[in-house]
């Protein structure tokens, strides 16, 4: 068994793949364990002791930030926290992003300042662990006091309240936690708040899109050599030399990275009657690179984020302090999470307009890649599919992070919308997914008019795994079909990418 303990060490994108990927267990360990009984007990000791009204602790929530709550009925304040915040709506959470939503509660709660109990973290591990995973729905939050309505499904099981994913089955939580041996979690003072305030279903989304990102970005630059590879291009726009003079990290890496994947090309190398290529083959550095540059960025707004606390109010034992702040607030994710969705669109843009070159009936490639076109349609209509997908991303990409709705009677009055951010980012990845998958479907069936002639060992190799999932066109046959196989070949394709090869994502 494989265990990840639950620490101060930072929480890594490669960590976080290997854990939801490689079956690990989560445990505390000891210092996590002891930030965690320390800051409960500090806490229970300043109510005890403290007769001014601590948000949200001894006071309401919201607008009535103002009513005092008496201290016998501080448990029950929280309890109702959780009940009436869990308003989801909509489509049910994925189970992946539902798992990443416990690790990343967790690891925020670990950290000594949110003045929990140390049985409800241990609680949310035992879910992580035995895959027990609560039913939340994607829509209902602000992204303001981070994600209220979300966390609050998230966290009704521990009160053997909400459904849980068990198993298979969708199932009551209070049955769950019968079967387990596991009474309900009685919340103490602050604990409601602790677990519904944060950002750890916007992060969640955020890490699931970039994970995928991250591999569709070296997909992307992949693809795009082969389809340059049958367009007969030129290969003097990615020589090193041009980029250097821009600085563009992104772009100087993304020249570097499709010279590399054709070296040894016959095609490449190959004396050129045309002068010059448009701008979808020629300008793959500067686009892929831009992109790149962006999602580089996303990240590093992301890893700040699952390895911060992110609730509400801020607990500090050694300082003496409880400070009602802001931390929760998403604006950081929604304005991150935009930008990836756009930076994910352009990479589709460029890529369909890969596709409808490839179209064309030019450069002795026949028109809609079959051998007999007017009888055959060939390619034409995957060409189409491909457009609807990059016309919905640019609907999608319409930001979220510039509205806000006034909430909580004014309490609230600036919203991030993130958690909107998030959903639609998610969705944009997916859609890019299948934009590539299409590429690559035309890219592959244009190379091999260019027979004898080979490409690189690399793209050679690439094509010739892809070809063990998806046959030659030489007339009309079902195309979906065709397409969901390349959809699936992209997800499940070992990289198995030279070291040379993988710089920059």
């Amino acid at each position: 068994m494989k265990i990840h303990f639950i620490s101060e060490e930072k929480l890594t994108f490669k960590r976080v793949f290997e854990i939801t990927r490689e079956g690990f267990q989560l445990q505390l360990s000891e210092e996590a364990a002891a930030k965690i009984i320390k800051c409960r007990q500090y806490l229970d000791h300043k109510i005890a002791n403290q007769k001014e009204p601590v948000y949200g602790i001894t006071t309401g929530f919201g607008s009535l930030c103002n009513t005092q709550i008496s201290e016998e009925d501080l448990g029950k304040l929280q309890r109702n926290l959780v009940m009436s915040h869990a308003c989801g709506t909509g489509d049910e959470v994925p189970s992946e992003i539902v798992k990443l939503m416990l690790l990343l509660k967790v690891q925020s709660l670990s950290y000594g300042h949110s003045g929990v109990q140390l049985l409800t973290v241990q609680r949310l591990i035992d879910f992580f662990n035995n895959d027990i995973l609560p039913v939340i729905y994607e829509m209902g939050s602000l992204g303001a006091s981070g994600d209220l309505s979300p966390l609050a499904h998230l966290s009704l099981p521990l009160l053997g309240l909400g459904e849980v994913r068990y198993q298979g089955s969708i199932v009551p939580a209070s049955e769950v936690l019968q079967q387990f041996g596991w009474q309900p979690i009685e919340l103490q003072s602050k604990e409601g708040l602790a677990l519904l305030n944060g950002t750890q279903f916007m992060s969640a989304y955020g890490v699931y899109s970039l994970l995928k990102v991250f591999r569709l970005s070296m997909l992307a630059d992949i693809i795009s050599a082969i389809s340059l590879e049958a367009f007969d291009g030129r290969l003097e726009p990615f020589y090193d030399a041009v980029h250097q003079i821009r600085h563009h990290k992104g772009q100087i890496d993304t020249a570097s990275r499709i010279r590399k994947l054709l070296e040894g090309s016959e095609l490449i190398n190959r004396q050129k009657v045309h002068v010059q290529d448009p701008y979808s083959f020629r300008c793959i550095p500067q686009v892929h690179g831009a992109s790149k540059d962006s999602v580089n960025y996303v990240a590093y707004v992301f890893s700040n984020e699952i390895n911060a606390v992110t609730d509400n109010p801020t607990i500090f034992p050694d300082e003496d302090l409880i400070i009602s702040a802001g931390n929760f607030h998403g604006q950081p994710l929604a304005l991150a999470l935009d930008n990836l969705a756009i930076a994910c669109a352009e990479w589709g843009n460029i890529s369909e307009r890969r596709t409808y070159q490839l179209l064309h009936g030019k450069r002795g490639l026949p028109a809609f890649l079959v051998a007999d076109p007017g009888l055959n349609s060939g390619f034409m209509i995957p060409q189409y599919t491909s457009a609807s997908l990059v016309s919905q991303n640019k609907q999608l990409c319409t930001p979220a992070s510039v509205d806000s709705i006034e909430s909580s009677q004014g309490q609230e009055d600036h919203v991030s919308m993130g958690a909107n951010a998030a959903t639609k980012a998610l969705r944009v990845v997916n859609n890019l997914e299948r934009i590539l998958a299409i590429e690559l479907f035309n890219a592959a069936q244009a190379l091999e008019f260019r027979r004898p002639l080979k490409s690189s060992v690399f793209i050679e190799d690439f094509v010739k795994a892809y070809r063990e999932n998806v046959a030659f066109v030489s007339q009309d046959k079902l195309m979906y079909p065709e397409i969901a196989k390349s959809v699936l070949f992209l997800r499940q394709v070992p990289l198995r990418i030279p070291d040379a090869l993988i710089k920059g994502i």
